[in-house]
């Protein structure tokens, strides 16, 4: 075990450097890009050496740090990791290092307050994988609206403030009910600490009711079908670096959140209530797929493609509520599969929207009509795109396989009809992401070529860096599966133990 706060580290360096550039007149475009490069790098090794020390065989929480906060509350700064939040903390950090890289030629300005909101983002999202005290979880979680509000709001397209106030309305809401929630929870309990909730026992209408709440609060942010509108809008009016740590990690925290709470407090709930649960699920697979194949334009696309492949997730998840206690191994292929999909779809979304940045860049359009022809100007861009859009759909060897087949054999486990309407979801995927390259690099263009060029060099090192990722995940994935595993068998454990 490290003798030093490593999480406090990973936390509050981004967010004390990332306050410095936000508040500091005195950095140029140049000077500041290069702090955050130099930080986001600091934090990319320091997650990786959390991610070497942290054994993955033990069941226990690891690198706790625990100091009172607000002793008349029984209030703690509390923070901890088990290898779901290893997991997610590494997806943060190396998505953060390749924003930095990929912004160091964006011209915006007051960059330094650009990437400073960043970093500040970063480390908040950090600060919610690893918070075990309910209300600090709370809050880092609340705050992270701060940032990307303002990165949008700022930053963003001509209908910014629409879609920023859409995001904030819709975030709001669900986490009023999830701070009622907990404050409920930590009255019966006596303590704000997560893992203190695990041992409340409630009654099935309080489980009912506790279980809607976050539902809400954590199914907006994913965010599931019928309350994914905002999604769109924020996507198609950030900026490309926007795009990308909402589409890759900020809708991870909606699962993440599922997983810490739904699953260990709201059990019976949950049983009761999975199959209709799988049903939305399936909705935002199936339907929002034929929704993002009517889409004209690309980032409306990948924006919907997001929310049927974030339906996985929450497939995976509640088919442990519906394999409990039945068939405890497919319960945990299920939730295995909904946490490796998740980092997946954080890679392959992440390149695919910095590939619609680089586009927009000449073409000044996100429509897919106006960005025909591509391969002919960027050969080189194009293979690297048509590599992720068919990763999207889910080709083998690729990391977009692997969670999809986990959750699709979990399914199977469950009833044949669940699994064969999850499976249709390839077929669907490769249909949308296939009109998009064919369409945008190799359609007949008529037009000018809109003066595209090969796309820069800390650009390629970007979109090979996630070729490399993909590929080793999708090919070999035994390090995530070993990271996982202790914890997802321990949260499966504990909640059959629970009921018995």
């Amino acid at each position: 075990m490290l003798d030093y706060p490593i999480l406090s580290i990973l936390v509050w360096l981004p967010i004390i450097v990332g306050l410095m550039l936000v508040v500091s007149s005195d950095f140029g475009k140049s000077s500041s890009a290069l702090i955050t490069l130099l930080t986001t790098f600091l934090v990319f090794i320091i997650s990786i050496k959390l991610f070497q020390s942290y054994d993955h065989l033990s069941g226990e929480l690891q690198f706790v740090e625990k100091l009172v906060w607000i002793s008349g509350l029984n209030i703690f700064y509390y923070l901890a990791v088990d290898g779901i939040s290893v997991s997610l903390i590494l997806l943060t950090s190396f998505i953060n290092l390749l924003i930095a890289i990929f912004a160091s030629s964006e011209n915006y300005e007051n960059k330094s307050s650009y990437l400073g909101y960043f970093l500040i983002l970063e480390g908040l999202l950090i600060g919610t994988f690893s918070a075990f005290d309910s209300i600090l979880f709370y809050i880092f979680f609340e705050s992270l609206l701060i940032p990307l509000f303002l990165i949008i709001g700022i930053w963003g397209g001509e209908n910014r403030k629409y879609a920023t106030i859409k995001f904030f309305l819709y975030t709001l809401f669900g986490s009023v009910l999830m701070l009622i929630s907990i404050l409920y929870l930590a009255n019966l309990a006596g303590s704000f600490a997560i893992r203190d909730f695990y041992s409340l026992t409630l009654s099935f209408e309080e489980e009912v009711l506790i279980l809607l709440a976050f539902l809400i609060g954590f199914g907006i942010k994913i965010p599931m079908w019928p309350v994914h509108t905002w999604l769109p809008d924020a996507h198609v009016e950030a900026p490309t670096s926007g795009s990308v740590i909402l589409a890759s990690v900020l809708l991870k925290v909606g699962g993440y959140g599922m997983i810490r709470f739904l699953l260990p407090i709201t059990t019976e709930a949950g049983i009761y209530l999975s199959e209709y649960m799988i049903f939305l699920s399936l909705v935002a697979i199936i339907y929002i797929s034929f929704v993002a194949f009517a889409q004209e334009d690309m980032k409306k696309l990948i924006a919907y493609s997001s929310v049927a492949h974030m339906g996985f997730v929450t497939m995976g998840i509640f088919l442990v509520f519906n394999l409990l206690g039945k068939n405890p191994t497919a319960a945990e292929i299920g939730l295995e599969g909904a946490m490796i999909q998740m980092i997946s779809h954080g890679l392959i979304s992440a390149a695919l929207f910095f590939c619609i940045g680089i586009m927009y860049r000449y073409s000044h359009s996100r429509l897919i009509k106006d960005n025909y022809g591509v391969a002919q100007f960027m050969p080189i861009f194009s293979f690297l795109m048509i590599f992720f859009l068919m990763a999207n759909s889910g080709l083998p060897g690729t990391s977009g396989f692997v969670g999809e087949f986990l959750v699709i054999t979990s399914a199977l486990g469950s009833s044949f009809l669940f699994g064969l309407l999850a499976a249709l979801s390839l077929i669907l995927s490769a249909s949308y992401s296939l009109k998009l390259g064919k369409n945008v690099l190799f359609g007949d263009n008529q037009k000018n070529h809109q003066g595209y060029i090969e796309c820069m060099n800390n650009e390629k090192i970007v979109l090979s860096a996630l070729v490399i990722f993909v590929l080793y995940l999708g090919i070999s994935p035994d390090f995530l599966f070993n990271l996982l595993d202790k914890s997802v068998n321990d949260i499966i454990t504990s909640i059959s133990i629970g009921r018995a």
